[in-house]
């Protein structure tokens, strides 16, 4: 195997840390400070002065340096009393409990082991997933983690990335049965084999929590040299057209419902085709295809034993993390393991556990011993369950998970149990056997914790999302799945699958099977009144929601990053000289840029260029000549005549010295907007640095 990639970067490490300082010197104020503080994965907890630090793991990959690093972190940097890391089941690791002015130093440390927890928050592109065994299954065409890894490098830190409407999750399996469960990603790339073609499967449009969608198949086969043109296409769609208002609807799922399912795809098409054309001449990552074995379907999560790889006299071996959390001494414990046995990595897994591959048969039993000794062991039936952190640390959390998830078992049949801690899901309860998410309900007068249950989910191919059952009070919950597992083990047939016997048996029957649990008598309202693991009456905390879309960021900053996308299509289509493709590039930009300027000044929404300038020069009367200078350019760019590499090179370079003027001005009237990275190369928007912006 291949070694990681180093993701991480020192420079914007060291722009976070002055935004640190500069807010806790109150020369930054809350809202851009969040903005900034999310972009780096920095994430605000339920309890006050601390925070979570995400760290994206691609694929779900690390190495001993990268253990040793977050290891080093947990030590150094995370209040005393707060000891673990938590495996998500984005394949993230989160670090709580960091005080604000420790996180510069943390994320130097996490960026000294080849870690970046960029855009692992806020309105981005989150951590990209793949299969638990991507590279070592046999039953695999490929090693979707060289398409991953360039997907990863394509669109970390690209201006399209940073400022959606809300945040964008994809999934990447190495076969049809799509153990990385693409069913409920934003965009899904499953690789598929056409004849003697060897490609992709895409899907888009689905997702859980609040009002759960199935993707759809957008591109039954592309090959891969259009696969990354494929899904800037969706990423273009979803930061286009999804709602920047209603955050509830702003994820690309509610485009379907929007467009309906054939105009989605319309407007998919509509942006490919300008993808295309702009990244017509981009390198793309080349996997060595083969001929998969046929074999079992390892699953979405570890599998429950150690499991042959693909490469002859290799195995991988796979330990159960209760609950996801990881102390520093098993971290560490890790990566000397890892060390002593010249293993390149390990894998945190959808279901929050781990695996290391690459183990050499011989190998396996000593693997295993030492994983066991650092209390992490070989998976067990009915410990396939998997907590978010709910109100332990998260702002949004209204039950405690976490402490419910340890009294829950899947039982003899091994049921995957999924627990949230609130309705949006972060356990996937809608793709497990037996899911829940917590809710307070109103009863009697009081409010009581619940959990909404779920029942016969499965994420991956030729399966669905499970069945909405009835709520129940969190104190009842654990009867709850303990009689559904055992109707399950007394009418199973044969060796049906808990998906295929909730189906057969049907949600009526489910349901009449907790009908009496969901009664409260009023005498009843004591015995139900409190969460696990309180001592208190139930309560939602109002802390002002949650920050998994960041602060909202004004359209004037969205719109800069959107110009700085299009002004990169605009140089690769010079490049191709395909002129007027690039021009109509350029002129998105000025719309972009100027529409920016105009709605920051109180003006109206324009489309037209040339009114746009006459506005600028309207309500900007002191910096007139930015509204010239569009008026001059925008027919200059026109002219067939200029259509050269020479003559657009300088009107396009003419463009951005002018929209780097524009951003000055932006800046100078609304401070708190943060344009890092949205500006022209050797650009500044430091309006101290912009003497002649009257005339730029």
């Amino acid at each position: 195997m291949k070694p990681l990639q180093n993701w991480s970067n020192a420079e914007e490490i060291e722009y976070f840390g002055k935004a640190v300082r500069d807010f806790l010197d109150h020369k930054t104020d809350a809202d851009r400070f969040t903005a900034i503080r999310l972009q780096q994965g920095v994430y605000g907890q339920r309890q006050e002065g601390v925070n979570m630090i995400r760290v994206k793991l691609p694929g779900g990959r690390v190495d001993a340096p990268g253990l040793l690093a977050i290891a080093d972190v947990l030590k150094r940097y995370v209040r005393d009393d707060h000891e673990v890391v938590h495996i998500t089941t984005r394949q993230d690791i989160q670090i709580h409990y960091v005080p604000l002015e420790h996180t510069p130093a943390a994320l130097r440390r996490l960026g000294q082991g080849g870690l970046t927890t960029r855009e692992a928050c806020g309105n981005t592109l989150r951590n990209m997933t793949a299969c638990p065994l991507a590279g070592v299954c046999p039953r695999e065409h490929t090693d979707v983690n060289v398409h991953l890894d360039g997907a990863v490098a394509h669109f970390l830190r690209n201006p399209l990335n940073q400022q959606l409407p809300r945040k964008f999750k994809i999934s990447f399996s190495g076969c049809e049965a799509d153990c990385a469960q693409g069913m409920f990603h934003d965009l899904a790339v499953i690789a598929v084999r056409d004849g003697e073609r060897h490609g992709f499967k895409v899907l888009a449009g689905g997702g859980l929590g609040h009002k759960p969608r199935e993707a759809l198949v957008v591109e039954p086969f592309v090959e891969e040299k259009d696969l990354i043109k494929v899904m800037e296409a969706l990423v273009a769609l979803h930061n286009r057209y999804s709602d920047r208002v209603k955050r509830a609807k702003a994820r690309i799922k509610f485009l379907v419902d929007r467009f309906g399912a054939e105009g989605f795809l319309v407007k998919y098409r509509e942006e490919l085709v300008r993808t295309r054309s702009a990244l017509e001449a981009q390198h793309y990552p080349q996997g060595d295809w083969r001929v998969p074995a046929p074999g079992e379907i390892p699953g979405s999560g570890v599998p429950r034993r150690v499991f042959p790889q693909k490469q002859a006299g290799r195995s991988v071996v796979p330990a159960s993390v209760p609950m996801g959390d990881l102390r520093a001494v098993q971290l560490e414990g890790l990566a000397q393991l890892l060390n002593r046995f010249q293993l390149p990595m390990l894998k945190v897994t959808q279901d929050q556990n781990l695996l290391i591959p690459d183990v050499p048969d011989a190998q396996v039993g000593s693997v295993s011993a030492a994983l066991a000794a650092l209390g992490l062991g070989l998976p067990q039936a009915g410990d396939n369950v998997v907590a978010c952190p709910g109100t332990s640390t998260c702002r949004l959390g209204i039950t405690s998970s976490p402490i419910l998830g340890p009294k829950l078992s899947g039982g003899p049949h091994n049921l995957r149990i999924r627990v949230s801690g609130c309705h949006n899901g972060c356990a996937q309860p809608e793709a497990g056997d037996i899911g829940i998410y917590g809710e307070g309900r109103r009863l009697h007068g009081r409010l009581v914790p619940h959990y909404q249950t779920y029942f016969g989910g499965d994420g991956m191919a030729g399966r669905g999302l499970a069945i909405k059952g009835p709520s129940i009070p969190a104190a009842r919950i654990e009867t709850a799945v303990d009689r559904v597992k055992h109707a399950y083990a007394a009418e199973r047939q044969a060796d049906e699958a808990f998906f295929e016997w909730s189906r057969r048996v049907g949600i009526q029957h489910i349901t009449d099977l907790l009908k009496d649990l969901t009664v409260v008598a009023p005498e009843d309202l004591q015995s139900v009144a409190r969460d696990h693991g309180t001592t208190t009456d139930f309560r939602v905390l109002q802390l002002g929601g949650g920050e998994c879309a960041g602060a909202n960021q004004m359209q004037v900053g969205a719109n800069f990053f959107e110009a700085a996308h299009e002004r990169m299509y605009r140089d690769a289509l010079l490049f191709q000289r395909k002129y007027g493709d690039a021009v109509q590039c350029a002129e998105t930009v000025a719309r972009l840029v100027a529409q920016a300027a105009v709605q920051l000044a109180g003006g109206p929404k324009q489309e037209d260029l040339a009114l746009l300038a006459e506005e600028l020069s309207r309500l900007l009367p002191e910096h007139a000549g930015l509204g010239e200078a569009l008026a001059r350019w925008h027919p200059a760019v026109l002219q067939v005549e200029a259509h050269t590499d020479k003559g657009l090179a300088a009107l396009f370079a003419e463009q951005d010295s002018w929209t780097t003027a524009v951003a000055a001005l932006c800046l100078a009237r609304e401070p708190q907007l943060d344009l890092n990275g949205a500006l022209p190369r050797n650009g500044t928007a430091d309006p101290a640095q912009q003497p002649a912006l009257q005339t730029a």
